[in-house]
């Protein structure tokens, strides 16, 4: 997701380089020195594996290389057990990488999209829950925006004073990565103006910022709402395909349309347009989850094979946002029970759910209904 490509630079690993250059570096394909209180490890995003980087990351050390999976992908690929246990699916499991193990094997451990109808290969090794660095790792790929796992190369502590010596690797602190990804982003107000819109001629788009330096969510203001009263609201997240292309895949578009013709109608309102593309897992793993989908998955499974959650949205920006306009006591237009649960646990009062339902167009059945039977969603 783009808005968790840059951060600012914090200076947070040895030598001055922060997580905004491990970043950067882990979307170039380039392994990340990933710097603990016990231990170091070189981290590689798992999509960019070919021979170039694993020669490079074995010239470095002549250590067993291990691959860093979450447990959801872990699971679909049969080298993890599901438990029943709540929470059970959270974390992630580390596997021994043997030797000739190759490139495109690694690659095809972390992308489905890559590897439809391919068995995934016997590893000979039960995963071990992973730990430090190797949470930091797939917490790195996840902020750029990647598939979440990564292989990686374990350091002696002769060889990781070697690493932090060289000028070729990003540094990070372990601990910031891990830090940042479960950090509470809050949203500064930072520019605003008069849009009109086709529905709604009397509108004000408002930008905020998050505390990452990342991608602008923004508030679409129509009318003169009174905050006195319950505003009528929409969370929506941005969908490049329904929103911009009309993909007839889903249902983002009618809602993003549907949502600014209902609270014109209503005399006015807020929509807050959210940087929270795919449900969370940005455009090009969005692709690889529709890749999946169209091999038979749903939009859950689809997720869940790709390493992720099923929703990996967040909705305290929102909360913070209304909070900053003014409004504390909105009707939430919508049908998942989660948004109305999430703004209540932010501290804004959802005083009426309104539903926000729209036909099925041929081509979304299956989306509509995975939405209902699975994510309980109200349709």
């Amino acid at each position: 997701m783009v808005e968790r490509l840059i951060s600012t630079a914090s200076g947070d690993g040895p030598g001055g380089q922060g997580l905004d250059a491990a970043v950067i570096a882990l979307r170039r394909g380039e392994p990340v020195l990933l710097d603990g209180r016990d231990s170091a490890i070189l981290a590689l995003a798992a999509e960019f594996v070919t021979d170039a980087n694993l020669a490079r990351l074995r010239a470095v050390s002549r250590r067993p290389l291990r691959m860093v999976l979450t447990r959801r992908r872990a699971v679909a690929l049969g080298l993890a057990r599901r438990e029943a246990a709540p929470g059970a699916l959270s974390g992630a499991v580390s596997i021994a990488v043997a030797p000739d193990l190759s490139a495109a094997v690694i690659r095809n451990l972390a992308d489905p999209a890559a590897s439809l109808g391919v068995e995934p290969p016997g590893l000979g090794t039960e995963p071990a829950m992973a730990e430090g660095g190797e949470l930091a790792a797939v917490a790195l790929a996840r902020l750029a925006a990647l598939l979440p796992a990564a292989l990686v190369q374990p350091l002696a502590a002769s060889e990781a004073a070697l690493a932090r010596r060289r000028t070729d690797f990003a540094v990070v602190a372990s601990e910031a990565v891990l830090t940042r990804r479960a950090a509470a982003v809050g949203v500064t107000r930072v520019a605003e103006a008069r849009v009109p819109l086709a529905e709604a001629e009397d509108a004000q788009l408002i930008a905020f910022r998050p505390g990452d330096g990342g991608t602008e969510h923004l508030a679409i203001v129509i009318g003169k709402p009174d905050p006195a009263a319950p505003v009528l609201v929409r969370l929506h997240s941005e969908c490049f395909t329904g929103d911009l292309l009309a993909s007839l895949r889903c249902d983002c578009g009618d809602q993003l349309r549907g949502a600014v013709a209902a609270i014109t109608k209503t005399g006015g309102g807020v929509l807050l347009y959210l940087a929270q593309e795919g449900r969370g897992i940005g455009l090009i793993n969005k692709l690889r989850a529709y890749q999946l989908q169209d091999a038979g998955f749903d939009t859950v499974d689809a997720n869940e094979q790709l390493g992720f959650e099923v929703d990996e949205r967040v909705y305290l920006p929102a909360a913070e946002m209304l909070r900053q306009l003014g409004f504390v006591t909105v009707r939430l237009l919508t049908n998942n029970p989660e948004k109305v649960a999430a703004l209540d646990r932010y501290g804004i009062h959802v005083a009426e759910r309104v539903p926000h339902v729209f036909p099925a167009n041929g081509h979304n059945e299956g989306y509509l209904r995975t939405k209902a039977t699975r994510s309980g969603h109200l349709l």
